[in-house]
């Protein structure tokens, strides 16, 4: 049996069902693939469970080309964390112990004698790597503090009146433990000027804890992760975080931010114009990561409390971080965010 126009005819139960409702459709379009930070952020992940937003912070400051403090208890993770992220992104890692007794040229390396041929040949130390964790980074004197200065601000390291360029990308991560303060050596205002984020990783919840427990058991989860971008790749992507674009509306709102917190009644040096820049580096990376290549004032709030409290002289010496962080909240607060249409 056919129709008019001779095609067959649908039978009465065909019928009915074509017109019963809606038919599920199948989804045919393939799936994107994932970028080089969510790869990053997904291996990552495997090695250090229940903290996503610790994760996407650190790579958020990579792809700034900054570098992070990390000040927490022993045992929560934080060198565990660096090497995860060299070897996620193919890189090299080196960490540095540090004491009392650490020179500077045990961090920038020497120029030594060759005997073979009677010249100096410069031996690089560790810090020519692309992360460098430097640990309990408060024991070590101020002299070999001040030795990072140049490495974190210049990507360089100058010996002998030789300057020797640092491989990129370079991250150092600092740690410090705030319990345990007997034999430190605080730092500075203008070395931790230098760092672009502050983060706790704190305890991790008990079914994340559970699991690294359980991980563990059989197998080091470190020991599986392989890099899931070339450094060509992730370079491309901190020069993509670079170029995102900032109207001039919410480059003035990092700046009031910055300013408020100079204002505050309970601080006596707020953040310094380097904050202020580092704040729009860390907010363009962070833009980037979602997906974006224009800034949103909600990019600059997201990171402000990562990126500014640590900049903050309180006139209390004896104030906590989180008096610091509650000073950036209030400002937050009070300065009004502009509307991008």
């Amino acid at each position: 049996m056919s129709d008019d126009a001779g095609r067959p005819a649908a039978r009465s139960g065909e019928g009915r069902a074509a017109v019963a409702g809606p038919q599920p459709m199948l989804d045919l379009a393939p799936e994107l693939p994932a970028t080089a930070g969510e790869r990053i952020e997904r291996a990552v992940a495997s090695v250090i469970a229940g903290k996503r937003e610790e994760i996407r912070t650190v790579l958020t400051v990579l792809l700034a080309e900054g570098h992070v403090l990390l000040e927490d208890v022993p045992g929560v993770g934080k060198t565990q964390l660096a090497r995860a992220f060299a070897a996620a992104v193919g890189g090299t890692v080196r960490r540095i112990q540090c004491t009392p007794d650490l020179l500077p040229s045990d961090i920038t390396g020497m120029s030594m004698l060759d005997q073979r041929s009677g010249e100096l040949r410069f031996q690089p130390g560790p810090v020519f790597a692309n992360i460098v964790i430097a640990d309990e980074i408060n024991r070590a004197s101020p002299k070999t503090q001040a030795a990072l200065l140049e490495c974190m601000a210049e990507g360089q390291v100058t010996v002998d009146g030789v300057t020797h360029v640092l491989p990129k990308p370079f991250l150092v991560v600092a740690t410090q433990n705030p319990i345990d303060m007997e034999g430190t050596y605080a730092l500075p205002e203008a070395q931790r000027d230098r760092f672009m984020a502050r983060l706790e990783l704190g305890y991790p919840d008990e079914d994340a804890e559970h699991a690294m427990v359980s991980a563990r058991e059989t197998a080091q989860p470190l020991d599986s992760v392989t890099a899931v971008t070339t450094q060509e790749q992730f370079q491309a992507e901190i020069d993509a975080a670079h170029a995102v674009r900032a109207h001039e509306l919410v480059e003035r709102y990092a700046v009031r931010l910055a300013r408020a917190t100079r204002a505050h009644p309970d601080v006596r040096l707020g953040a310094s114009p380097r904050a202020t820049l580092q704040l729009v580096r860390a907010a363009k990376a962070h833009a980037h990561l979602s997906g974006r290549d224009w800034l949103s004032p909600d990019d600059v709030r997201a990171l402000a409390v990562h990126v500014l409290p640590h900049h903050l002289v309180m006139h209390d010496p004896h104030a906590r971080y989180q008096d610091a962080r509650d000073v950036v909240s209030q400002a937050l607060a009070q300065t009004v965010a502009p509307v991008m249409r």
